[in-house]
């Protein structure tokens, strides 16, 4: 994002370089406040590691950032791209929908910006749980797909996604680009996937910079009061925080 842009509507993000409505300080805050140096963090999807090499300010790396803070972080995801990325200790790629880890290995795994991609959903949440310790967490944020990022999304054809981004995300490069399917992007869809006897699951919607309206100040403008307006089961981002029971009931 522009940052003159982003200073003329949240001026406060000249103090540390975020806004009040951050999406990432706000999902990596609560991440933070469950990871304790013991903890082996898993990375779902952790790709070329994109936010650790062009990514935002130095306080919002240091959130995103959990190697040397904690026992291990490993990262998976089906790209082999995976394997050069900095922010990990240990990385694999995924073949077969089956994550190459022992079963309850984990004590948090997160997936950011990664739900919208997830085909095989009942494949994904079973592996989610397998490998999750009881009282483990598994923690995620994606387009809300009664939100304006994904209602959009799915009206322009997957062929022309990575030529619309690049006017609409001037910075986001094409090979951070991928297939999108929203079969685990609502709130109820998550209940359904995470279900209440094996998880205590919270979600939310969230409305952080409207990020998908480059540099257009006017559209900024139009999209901050729509914000306004929007009732919550329309809100852009939906937050994920599940705790795996230590028992089913």
């Amino acid at each position: 994002m522009n940052h003159a842009v982003v200073e003329k509507f949240f001026p406060e993000s000249r103090a540390g370089g975020y806004t009040r409505v951050d999406g990432s300080v706000e999902f990596y805050q609560r991440i933070n406040s469950i990871v304790s140096e013991d903890s082996v963090v898993l990375d779902i999807g952790a790709g070329r590691g994109v936010a650790h090499v062009d990514g935002p300010g130095s306080y919002i790396r240091r959130l995103m950032s959990f190697r040397g803070r904690c026992k291990k972080v490993i990262g998976i995801d089906v790209d082999d791209a995976v394997l050069g990325n900095p922010s990990l200790d240990e990385a694999h790629v995924i073949e077969k929908n089956a994550f190459p880890l022992p079963d309850s290995s984990v004590d948090l795994a997160f997936a950011d910006w990664v739900l919208e991609h997830i085909g095989d959903v009942s494949a994904f949440s079973a592996e989610v749980e397998r490998v999750i310790r009881p009282g483990g967490w598994f923690c995620a944020r994606t387009p809300n797909k009664w939100g304006y990022i994904s209602i959009a999304s799915r009206l322009i054809p997957e062929a022309l996604h990575a030529r619309v981004l690049k006017r609409a995300q001037p910075n986001r490069k094409t090979e951070d680009v991928f297939p999108t399917f929203y079969r685990l992007n609502t709130r109820n869809d998550i209940g359904n996937a995470f279900t209440a006897d094996r998880w205590d699951v919270v979600t939310y919607t969230y409305d952080s910079e409207p990020a998908y309206f480059g540099n257009n100040t006017l559209l900024w403008r139009l999209a901050l009061f729509m914000f306004r307006l929007t009732p919550p089961g329309m809100g852009s981002v939906v937050m994920l925080f599940a705790r795996k029971r230590e028992a089913a009931s």
